[in-house]
């Protein structure tokens, strides 16, 4: 692996030869998957040979962050961007089938971008009940100049029946800043005041602006070109699963789904295709064993962009 060089505070992960050759062992492929116990493991290999070792009605809740329609280089295995009736095609030749994987009761969520929202929706609705389509603000990433900055990414929400569900809306509970507050004989209405400021509980709607896409000086940062942030994650598993569920993601990159599910008490398993990313889940599996933290939420609620830490210090 090419080595980087790296400021003296840069938080990235990284893995040293040593550490490769130690995690590799605790991976699933194809040849060592026969017979094994697949709960709370990372499957190394391709999504199509590895679906059959997982059964049938395995997961209360599946998380999908496929390959966006780009063209993007995923540590030397490159997705190469394509018509749309070409990418429906893809989504056709593996949904149906992790869909299968879901139990009845259960929930699934898939990622996307403005790209290839429409394909994702038209591959859900086949499949399951479509419950809602979450926003949520991307403020990462360089400004364009002949189009608008791409600013938000999708995350579809569906179930396999839509009059048996698990949804957990007080899991998810926002804690916001009041801003213009409003009191009722002179005390609090609906909000509450402390040392760091007013701040008030909301229930969470389909339109996420309070995530930070993980960067150099976070601890759970990788060099995944398209890494999903732990806080994201959580609020889908808070909200769609109970301690002691099973959470699956076919696309499992460098870990976040198994790890985040890892840190609320949750089962995992996860599919990832290059070895590189799975090192990086295990090392980050290893490390939520002394640090369960999940940046952005605590105290059983989802703070603000940068107020928890202000909270603390007050």
């Amino acid at each position: 692996m090419e080595k980087k060089e790296r400021a003296g505070n840069n938080r990235t992960l990284v893995l040293s030869d040593e550490e490769r050759d130690a995690l590799r062992p605790r991976l699933l492929t194809a040849q060592n998957i026969a017979g094994a116990d697949i709960m709370n493991r990372t499957l190394n290999g391709d999504l199509l040979h590895l679906l059959p070792y997982i059964p049938d009605a395995f997961a209360d809740l599946i998380i999908i962050d496929p390959p966006y329609n780009l063209t993007k280089d995923f540590n030397g295995l490159k997705f190469a961007s394509r018509p749309e009736h070409s990418y429906d095609e893809y989504l056709a030749s593996w949904f149906p089938a992790v869909c299968r994987k879901l139990k009845p009761h259960g929930s699934l969520y898939m990622c996307g971008d403005w790209k290839c929202t429409a394909s994702l929706q038209r591959a859900i609705e086949k499949e399951l009940t479509v419950m809602n389509r979450i926003t949520w603000q991307r403020e990462k990433g360089r400004g364009a100049k002949s189009n608008w900055k791409n600013g938000m990414e999708d995350i579809w929400f569906a179930v396999k029946d839509a009059s048996c569900y698990y949804f957990n809306v007080d899991a998810v509970m926002m804690k916001r800043q009041v801003l213009a507050p409003y009191r009722v004989d002179g005390k609090p209405k609906d909000w509450d005041e402390g040392a760091a400021g007013k701040f008030r509980l909301t229930c969470p709607s389909n339109f996420w602006d309070d995530i930070s896409v993980p960067f150099w000086s976070m601890p759970e940062n990788t060099d995944h070109p398209a890494q999903k942030p732990e806080k994201l994650y959580a609020k889908l598993i808070l909200a769609s699963s109970k301690e002691g569920d099973v959470v699956f993601d076919p696309f499992l990159g460098s870990g976040t789904a198994s790890v985040v599910a890892k840190k609320l008490r949750r089962n995992f398993c996860g599919i990832e295709i290059n070895e590189e990313y799975c090192l990086w889940a295990e090392k980050r599996l290893q490390l939520a064993d002394a640090d369960a933290s999940i940046q952005g939420y605590a105290d059983g609620v989802f703070w603000e962009r940068n107020t928890f830490a202000r909270q603390r210090k007050a």
